[in-house]
């Protein structure tokens, strides 16, 4: 599994919606990106210039919506996770 190191998060996409709000299935192409995703691990917090580090906001189980193009894909044991910063997180959902 992959630590995250400073103030960055793993998080695993959650599926694209296959149907659109009216009911219709849409096909792979026009189903939009997935910005939501579950937190896997998180960093232990961002350096600050006094040496010591700022606390995460986000928690481990979370489900977090993040910005469009907030992060880097990675694979690790077969799955798709993405690395996201802290500050990119733009909600998590209670």
């Amino acid at each position: 599994m992959l630590q995250p190191l400073n103030d960055r998060v793993l998080v695993r996409p959650l599926d694209a919606e296959e149907k659109s709000a009216g009911g219709i299935i849409l096909p792979e192409t026009a189903q939009e990106k997935p910005r939501e995703g579950k937190v896997i691990a998180v960093g232990p917090g961002r350096l600050l210039d006094s040496g010591e580090r700022q606390e995460m906001s986000i928690s481990v189980d979370d489900v977090v919506i993040y910005t469009e193009y907030g992060g880097t894909e990675v694979k690790a044991d077969g799955e798709e996770y993405l690395l996201v910063e802290e500050h990119s997180i733009l909600a998590v959902k209670a």
